[in-house]
C-alpha cells in the first residue's frame, strides 16, 4: 500500500507522516530527506521536480511490492509532478495554510483534485492520525489487538473458527504466521503462498497477516499486560486434519 501526503511547504505534512507511520507500522519517506542524499543531482526547475516525483514513486512501489505500508510526503505541486509520482492508494493533501514557505512553490501550486483525505486546520496530530486510520480502514497497532499464532499449513476452517473468536475479544485480530516453510513436510508452503490461501477466506480480505519467526517457546514475567488462552471450538472443528486438508489440496 503506497500513502502519499502533499501540500505547500510548512503545511505539517512530515508530522502527520511521522506520526502516522508509527501508528501504521509504516515505511516513512521524506523528500527532504531524499533529496538530501539519492537525488542529490536535483534541484528545484520544474524538470527537477517532476524527476524528483517520478523516483520517489518508484521507490514506493518498490517498498510497497515487498509488503509494506509505504508513506511518502512530498510537496508534490503540480498535476505534472502527481502523474510522475504515480497514483497512490491514499492521497492526503494537508491543507492547514494558504501560503507556504517558498514563493516561486506558491506559484506553481495547483489544488489537487482527487484526494481521498483532506487535512484542514484545527485539529492535533493525533487526531488527524485517528480520521486517517479510520477513513482508510487501516490497522491501528496501538489498539488492544489478539494474536493468532500458527503455522497455517494451510489455512482452513478450524482457523476460521478461532479467528472468529479472536474477534470477540478485541476488535482487532494479528494473524502471526511461524515461518516453517520446509522445517518438515508437513510445512510446504512459504509466508506469501500461506498468505494466499488465507486471503481466498471471504472473512479474511483486509485481516492483518505479519510474517514472524518460527516461534516455538512464549515465555512472560508478572504484570505483563496480556494473557494466553486456549480456546475450546469443539469436538467437530478440533478433528479438521490439516495434513488431510494438504492432501486434499495436492500440496
Amino acid at each position: 500500500m503506497i500513502i502519499q501526503i502533499i501540500g505547500l511547504p510548512g503545511a505539517g505534512k512530515t508530522a502527520l507522516a511521522t506520526a502516522l507511520a508509527d501508528r501504521i507500522n509504516a515505511i516513512h519517506f521524506n523528500a527532504d530527506e531524499v533529496r538530501a542524499d539519492l537525488n542529490s543531482d536535483l534541484g528545484f526547475a520544474p524538470e527537477d521536480r517532476i524527476e524528483q516525483a517520478r523516483r520517489l514513486g518508484a521507490l514506493a512501489r518498490l517498498t510497497s511490492k515487498q509488503g509494506y505500508i509505504t508513506i511518502v510526503d512530498f510537496i508534490c505541486p503540480t498535476k505534472e509532478t502527481r502523474a510522475a509520482f504515480g497514483k497512490p492508494d491514499l492521497l492526503i493533501w494537508v491543507n492547514r495554510i494558504e501560503v507556504g514557505r517558498f514563493e516561486d512553490t506558491n506559484k506553481m501550486w495547483e489544488n489537487p483534485t482527487d484526494t481521498d483525505v483532506v487535512i484542514l486546520d484545527g485539529s492535533t496530530i493525533e487526531e488527524e492520525v485517528d480520521d486517517v486510520i479510520r477513513i482508510a480502514g487501516l490497522h491501528d497497532w496501538r489498539k488492544p489487538t489478539t494474536l493468532m499464532l500458527g503455522r497455517y499449513q494451510p489455512w482452513h476452517e478450524g482457523h476460521h473458527a478461532l479467528y472468529a473468536e479472536a474477534g470477540k475479544r478485541t476488535d482487532q485480530v494479528l494473524l502471526g504466521v511461524r515461518n516453517t516453510y520446509k522445517t518438515s513436510e508437513k510445512d510446504p508452503l512459504n509466508f506469501n503462498e500461506v498468505k494466499h490461501y488465507i486471503e481466498q477466506d471471504p472473512a479474511m480480505v483486509d485481516a492483518l497477516v505479519l510474517k514472524l519467526p518460527n516461534i516455538t517457546n512464549i515465555v512472560y514475567g508478572r504484570d505483563v499486560g496480556y494473557k494466553i488462552e486456549q480456546v475450546k471450538l469443539g469436538d467437530e472443528i478440533e478433528a479438521i486434519s490439516a495434513t488431510q486438508k494438504r492432501k486434499e489440496m495436492g500440496i
